[in-house]
């Protein structure tokens, strides 16, 4: 997987989040993106899954030799985010048959995944019922355990205790061969193995102090 960021911009009404952001994500490497609370990580994240689309400047995607457009991303996607939501009125074992309908599991079953999650005795509680912990972990597993090419983790250790940290680490470099993976954080455990850093403070833009006119 390839993506390939030119002179992009986004803006939300008549504020611009960043401008002239141009960089190249490729496979096999991780990539953490940059930046304090409300600096435009999440945003430029949901643009590179094409949740979103950018306002200005090209974004291109391709895997192996074949480009592909922005409507067929999700196919080769996987994503952990806090503004996530899980299917809360399924219980465990559905909410992972129900998502292995659409995305299968690199080399493990269905049936191994909550052993995986250390939620095995949760199979058949409903996700409504879980901790805030808990639901964090079947969301990165989810993601870290899906056979796509392109991996993103948005604050992947919010809700975790440091024995669920310590899962990420391990469940992570597990999976991440093979793959492009960015994640966006704040939080130096959370990238400190990344390849390659990216601050979106950098992109911020600052609009043009106007000139103030004096009528003599």
């Amino acid at each position: 997987m390839q993506i390939k960021l030119t002179s992009v911009g986004k803006r939300y009404n008549y504020e611009w989040i960043f401008r002239n952001l141009s960089y190249e994500f490729v496979s096999g490497k991780a990539y953490a993106i940059l930046g304090h609370n409300g600096s435009g990580k999440s945003t430029l994240i949901s643009l590179l899954s094409g949740f979103q689309l950018h306002s200005e400047g090209d974004i291109s995607y391709s895997l192996g030799s074949r480009q592909l457009v922005v409507e067929q991303v999700y196919r080769h996607l996987s994503i952990a985010a806090p503004y996530q939501d899980l299917l809360e009125e399924l219980t465990l074992e559905e909410m992972i048959q129900f998502h292995t309908r659409f995305k299968s599991l690199r080399n493990i079953t269905a049936q191994q995944l909550p052993d995986i999650l250390q939620l095995q005795k949760a199979k058949h509680k409903l996700v409504r019922d879980f901790s805030s912990g808990m639901r964090q972990r079947l969301k990165l597993g989810l993601a870290l355990y899906s056979d796509t090419p392109f991996l993103l983790l948005d604050e992947p250790t919010t809700n975790l205790d440091q024995d669920g940290v310590a899962w990420y680490l391990e469940h992570l470099h597990q999976n991440r061969k093979d793959r492009l993976v960015i994640i966006g954080s704040n939080v130096p455990h959370e990238y400190s193995f990344c390849d390659e850093q990216l601050s979106i403070n950098q992109f911020h833009y600052t609009a043009p102090a106007r000139k103030n006119s004096l009528i003599q």
